[in-house]
């Protein structure tokens, strides 16, 4: 079932411009020079806005620091970043959001250039720290050189947002647009599912060069380098089936089919290399792993419509209309048909010798194509009813 999307009636605070929500896991060495920087910003741009602090069970006072300096202190039960962010944005009051990490390592004196842009009806304007500035020791060369490039390139390639900065921490938003994607990821990976949904829903992205300081931390990040990148790249892949499943399957498949052709009828000689049956057992290998990664495909973006996690998809509609049932059936059934004579004709060249033994390669040329064939079959068989099962959750929902 698809959630249900939030209305405009729920804007009933419309005094309110803009929440400033900060993420909080004892932060007492800088909290309060944040709070402070953004009580300053709002007082001096004379916006109307709230200060939130959503914190995530810090210990070490971070709560009493932030309300005696006049912020409000949201207290997020479940650990996690993305957690603590959907607890903050939840309760703001603005029609817009300015999300910002609570360590000091960016100047929210200066948040003007994002919340001009949603004045200008942006739905989401992002942080770009490449554009604009990284001060020596604010990011790790891991991350500036790697990292961050690699997974921004990635999510450029995969969902083509428009933007450079893929995960800075610094970014605005309008609050019923980014509401309204029912973001769910409790960790760092939040970033990452803010970026891809907002892409997906066709909302207006932008973003605007900013500075990024070195924390003003003596204790080390809550980020772990490896785990939390591996967790980015996890998702964005999880949230790409394309990616996934099926551009690698077809890969497989015309591989295959390629070596199948080329080895069916005897070996291939290149120079001094003579490449055989045991290529040929290959092929057909690569052709089951690609036929089923496309199944996989399809299937996981109809299941991921379903689920609400990805929007509708013009190409899955087109697919439930033209691959019915039927038709994937009547295709299912040939290939086995197929593969089941040339395992039939196998047999009667075995009789031929009065069941004794047989040429092994020529055996393998005909066996091995059959029983890929067969495979195949069974396996166009199998998606074709898991995929009209889904079909008829979507139709119920």
């Amino acid at each position: 079932m698809k959630p249900e999307t939030v209305t405009a009636v729920e804007k009933d605070h419309n005094d309110c411009e803009l929440s400033i929500v900060m993420p909080c896991l004892n932060e007492a060495e800088t909290l309060a020079s944040c709070i402070s920087k953004a009580l300053a910003f709002l007082s001096k741009n004379k916006v109307s806005g709230e200060i939130i602090i959503a914190d995530n069970g810090s210990t070490d006072g971070s709560q009493s620091i932030a309300k005696q300096l006049g912020a409000q202190v949201v207290s997020i039960k479940t650990r996690g970043y993305g957690s603590a962010l959907q607890g903050g944005i939840t309760r703001a009051k603005g029609t817009y959001v300015i999300m910002a990490d609570a360590d000091a390592s960016y100047d929210l004196y200066t948040l003007m250039p994002i919340l001009e842009q949603l004045r200008k009806g942006y739905d989401l304007v992002m942080g770009n720290r490449f554009s604009g500035s990284i001060k020596p020791g604010a990011m790790p060369a891991l991350h500036r050189y790697l990292g961050n490039p690699v997974l921004s390139f990635i999510g450029r390639l995969f969902f083509h947002p428009g933007i450079r900065d893929f995960h800075c921490g610094l970014r605005g938003f309008n609050r019923i647009a980014i509401l309204n994607l029912h973001l769910c990821t409790l960790g760092m990976e939040f970033a990452s599912e803010m970026v891809v949904k907002a892409s997906f829903h066709n909302l207006s992205i932008t973003e605007v060069p900013v500075t990024l300081y070195p924390d003003g931390r003596t204790r080390s990040p809550h980020l772990k380098s490896w785990r939390d990148g591996w967790r980015h790249l996890r998702f964005l892949l999880m949230f790409s089936p394309r990616w996934l499943f099926l551009y690698p399957g077809i890969c497989l498949v015309s591989l295959g089919i390629l070596g199948m052709a080329l080895l069916v009828k005897g070996p291939l000689q290149i120079g001094n290399i003579s490449i055989g049956i045991h290529t040929l057992l290959l092929s057909g290998a690569a052709i089951l792993s690609g036929t089923q990664s496309i199944s996989f495909a399809f299937l996981a973006k109809q299941f991921a419509i379903n689920a609400g996690l990805l929007p509708q998809d013009k190409t899955i509609e087109r697919l439930q209309r033209y691959m019915s049932l039927e038709l994937l059936l009547i295709v299912g059934i040939i290939t086995i048909a197929a593969g089941t004579g040339c395992v039939l004709y196998s047999i009667f060249l075995w009789s031929q010798v009065q069941f004794g033994a047989l040429a092994p390669e020529r055996m393998m040329r005909i066996l091995v194509p059959a029983v890929t064939m067969t495979a195949v079959g069974i396996q166009i068989v199998i998606t074709a009813f898991f995929k009209s099962i889904l079909a008829l959750e979507t139709r119920s929902a």
